[in-house]
């Protein structure tokens, strides 16, 4: 169990087009997602995961330092890159547990922000993961983040 990883953000939005507004801590549940986050209902995309090393080769490949919440992923986590190896299997974070649903294609949303992004979190699975919530818990800023099957 690799406990070298931790989650580093976390942040909501009230409806789809609303900013992301960071937390220091949130409830993660199997009837919303994340508590006060617009996209948590039931379904494979309840909370979205974004790994920090992923999304610093995006910006670094448009020449950009951007917020990961230009993202608009619900999580960020560090000491985990994701890709399709990954579909199914189990996220821990704190007592939380995500099942890994499919990759987070990013939308025309993403060019908006920065010219050339969307290309950018294209490759190499860099936009992300959405998940289903499996077990809900408190999460909070650096909680431990590992794989329930490593």
């Amino acid at each position: 169990m690799n406990i070298s990883a931790q989650l580093l953000g976390i942040a909501r939005r009230a409806c789809p087009k609303a900013l992301m507004e960071p937390l220091r801590q949130g409830v993660i549940s199997i009837d919303q997602g994340l508590s006060g986050d617009c996209r948590g209902k039931p379904g494979k995309r309840q909370v979205t995961v974004l790994s920090e090393a992923q999304w610093q080769q995006a910006c670094a490949a448009i020449g950009q330092d951007l917020e990961w919440t230009t993202r608009r992923a619900n999580l960020l986590v560090n000491g985990i890159t994701f890709g399709p190896e990954d579909v199914g299997r189990v996220l821990a974070i704190g007592d939380a547990r995500l099942r890994v649903s499919y990759e987070c294609d990013p939308c025309h949303r993403m060019d908006a922000a920065a010219k050339g992004l969307r290309a950018a979190l294209e490759a190499d699975w860099r936009g992300g993961v959405c998940c289903r919530v499996e077990q809900g818990a408190i999460i909070q800023l650096d909680d431990p983040v590992y794989w329930l099957d490593a």
